[in-house]
């Protein structure tokens, strides 16, 4: 029998592992505020609004195993951290960047759906 699907688990095992990362709610506003350029922890905990200092710390080890963001410690007192999106980080913004202007131009048509499916299942 020929599977309908020709697809190789390890291939769907690594896709899955990424798009995890890169879907995640956290992982997308972190790397659209750092594609306007290095922001320190404090600055970044700020303009993404909403997370948790643990949250984001783990978003951004996260990101930066991946290869989506560097992470530069200065030796100063007390010691600075910037964090930056790296090649991959930046080619990264495209694709979220067409999902996240899809989800706003479909906001009202998604809320509509839901709306008719939810009073016809009530």
């Amino acid at each position: 029998m020929i599977p309908r699907h020709p697809h190789r688990t390890e291939d769907c095992r690594a896709i899955s592992e990424i798009l995890q990362r890169v879907g995640d709610k956290w992982t997308v506003l972190v790397v659209g505020k750092l594609g306007d350029g290095s922001m320190r922890f404090n600055e970044l905990r700020s303009a993404v609004g909403g997370i948790s200092q643990k949250m984001l710390t783990t978003t951004l080890r996260g990101l930066e195993r991946d290869g989506f963001v560097t992470r530069t410690v200065f030796p100063t007192i007390p010691p600075r951290v910037d964090y930056e999106l790296t090649d991959l980080g930046y080619e990264l913004l495209v694709p979220v960047g067409a999902l996240g202007e899809w989800a706003r131009k479909n906001t009202e048509r998604v809320k509509v759906a839901r709306e008719k499916f939810d009073s016809m299942h009530a």
